[in-house]
């Protein structure tokens, strides 16, 4: 196949920019509850793809971001959440976020520099047998938002090499007792790495990202998440459609946590695992001097442990503009 973006033309600029849209920092997922209650701020598929890279084009990015999950824990498992211990668990979540970053003029130590915020509402529905009852938790309301206080991305030619800090702040509800939460009534840290490969002949792009958590306690519970390696990489390939470009490819997600969890609510041994391969699609639409995309994908969880096991749907759209 010939080339797909002329290098140096008009459009390449556009979609090689459009492209860092969605950020390459750990938006927020549905933040239901190892780590305390089965997960944490981190979800898979918050960054990876195409458009995953950090933005390489001063202006402003506006980002809605749509997430579905269904997940469960087995009955004969012990989740503790909320201060209270559930035999089993079973959670959907909604969650929509509405996230804007800009990226400045000047650039930092050779790198362009951005900084946002990501702010998550989020429905919940959640199930569970506490002490032989069963308890059903219904809830919504703002979440745990997410400050970006600092994004730096370095270009070389094809590649791009990129570091990030997200800072998930307690600001959703959160009421001990209740096994549904819009908060997690923690601070969570999460300082990332990544790196792209967009080949503007070809249409081949791959990226992979990589970052550890780090956790307070919640004050409320008296429990300590431990800290999540965690690490996101897809491989696209880009092929011109109507206006604009469509990208089909695959992404895949490796979650672990590092370190037990502590505190006097605490259990020594629940360290949470999830690991999960699945498709992706994105339309990439050049606007005059701005720029539109918009994502889907469907990431099925496999070989879980300690965590909700389940399925995340992600819907994503990002303008770019000056």
């Amino acid at each position: 196949m010939g080339k797909i973006i002329k290098p140096g033309s008009r459009n390449n600029i556009l979609v090689c920019s459009l492209c860092a849209v969605v950020l390459g920092v750990s938006i927020p997922g549905p933040s239901i509850f190892a780590e305390e209650g089965g997960t944490g701020h981190v979800a898979p598929g918050g960054v990876a793809t195409l458009i995953d890279a950090a933005p390489t084009r001063p202006g402003w990015v506006v980002e809605p971001i749509y997430v579905h999950y269904e997940g469960e824990f087995k009955t004969s498992k012990q989740v503790p959440i909320g201060g209270l211990i559930s035999f089993g668990l079973d959670a959907t979540v909604d969650t929509f976020t509405l996230g804007a970053l800009y990226t400045f003029d000047k650039k930092v130590w050779g790198a362009y520099y951005s900084a946002g915020i990501y702010v998550p509402y989020a429905w919940m529905d959640i199930k569970g047998n506490v002490n032989e009852r069963q308890v059903h938790d219904r809830a919504q309301g703002i979440g745990d938002i997410t400050l970006i206080p600092g994004m730096l991305a370095w270009k070389n030619d094809y590649w791009q090499y990129e570091t990030s800090l997200s800072i998930y702040a307690p600001t959703g509800d959160y009421t001990a007792g209740k096994l549904a939460n819009p908060g997690l009534n923690y601070w969570t840290a999460d300082p990332m790495i990544g790196a792209s490969y967009s080949n503007d002949d070809t249409g081949l792009n791959f990226g992979v990202h990589a970052g550890v958590t780090f956790n307070s306690e919640n004050s409320a519970t008296d429990y300590d998440s431990g800290s999540m390696f965690h690490i996101e990489s897809s491989m696209q390939k880009l092929f011109p459609l109507g206006k604009g470009f469509m990208a089909l490819g695959v992404d895949a997600f490796y979650f672990e946590q590092i370190t037990s969890d502590s505190g006097s609510g605490a259990r020594q041994d629940f360290k949470g695992r999830t690991l999960g391969v699945g498709p992706v699609i994105n339309y990439i639409l050049p606007l005059g001097s701005d720029s539109l995309v918009i994502e889907a994908k469907w990431l099925p969880e496999s070989n879980t442990n300690h965590r909700l096991d389940g399925d995340y749907i992600w819907l994503k759209a990002a303008y770019q503009f000056e």
